[in-house]
């Protein structure tokens, strides 16, 4: 089977993966090279599930749950972090600490002392957290590029989109946001995040500062860069960092550790994340097409199972007659 999929993104490139694994001969086509168009280059990559549970349908954690076996299935050693996640709040929002635990599963409460031999940095800062022991992460960029050379390496075919979609047998959209618009119900949740880069903070671990209005997750990648993040605002705009999300999510970085005032700003961005009204990406088979879309804040956690039920769709059809080999 002959398969084009339209865009490069995580979708993109997780489905070329599967299909490719199956016996696919696999051609990606790009908008633009690189992946700065894609909102998966803003990511958090946080596998997450239970998490993600707090805020999402029962359908994210039963879906996400192999996330991390997938990822560290498909790329080198080394690239998935399983440190789990801790999730912390201010002694004066400690009721959202507990209406987090009440909405989701697979924690264990620390006490200040756990907090201190877990996360160091964080000692005498937080009188009691969530650990998720069970969740991973991994530096989204790293990952993408990564995954992209090793599609390469099996034989998967990179292009601009001049490429004619009668050359072959199934065509997958995974073009995401550049939908939005045309596709019924499909709207665009702009995300924001900033990378600081500081010594004098050592994390192993996402971590997760609860409240009411400024929720953030923190992200070590490494050599003192941290990755904050990220705001949900009901917009299909792309531009630039706001002035008052970037206030935010500083004054958010120094109530988690006051060194944060003292970093280097070195990297702002936005992304705009394609979600239907459920928050549930959705695959759709039309004649000879298969699209996906709709995988929201959930592109890195969610993207190894819709890949794989893409694959399985696209196969099962093929020997159905209904997909030209």
């Amino acid at each position: 089977m002959r398969v084009l999929i339209k865009g490069a993104g995580v979708a993109g490139l997780t489905t070329a993966y599967a299909l490719a694994g199956r016996g696919a001969k696999v051609t990606v086509s790009e908008r633009s090279p690189g992946f700065v168009d894609a909102a998966s280059w803003y990511a958090g990559g946080m596998l997450a599930p239970w998490c993600e549970r707090e805020s999402a349908d029962e359908t994210v954690l039963t879906r996400g749950i192999g996330a991390a076996d997938w990822w560290e299935a498909a790329l080198p050693k080394g690239h998935v972090l399983r440190n789990g996640t801790l999730v912390v709040a201010p002694p004066r929002d400690r009721g959202e600490l507990r209406r987090f635990a009440s909405r989701t599963s697979g924690f264990r409460w620390l006490d200040a002392e756990e907090i201190r031999l877990l996360e160091p940095a964080l000692a005498g800062r937080f009188r009691e957290a969530l650990f998720f022991a069970e969740e991973a992460h991994l530096d989204p960029r790293r990952a993408l590029l990564t995954l992209k050379r090793t599609l390469e390496a099996k034989g998967v075919v990179f292009g601009g989109d001049d490429v004619h979609e009668s050359d072959f047998g199934l065509t997958v959209d995974c073009t995401g946001a550049a939908k939005i618009g045309e596709v019924k119900e499909l709207r665009g949740v702009r995300g924001e995040m900033l990378y600081l880069q500081t010594h004098e903070v050592i994390l192993s671990r996402p971590v997760r500062m609860l409240h009411p209005r400024i929720p953030l997750y923190i992200v070590p990648r490494g050599g003192g860069l941290f990755l904050c993040g990220a705001t949900m605002i009901e917009s299909d705009d792309g531009g630039p960092i706001t002035a008052r999300s970037l206030m935010e999510l500083l004054n958010a970085a120094y109530a988690l550790h006051p060194a944060f005032a003292e970093a280097r700003l070195v990297e702002t961005g936005a992304g705009v994340r394609p979600a239907y009204a459920d928050n549930l990406p959705q695959v759709s088979r039309g004649d000879n097409t298969v699209t996906v879309n709709g995988l929201y804040r959930h592109g890195f956690l969610l993207s190894p199972a819709v890949a794989e039920e893409v694959a399985t769709l696209a196969f099962g059809a093929l020997k159905q007659g209904g997909f030209v080999r």
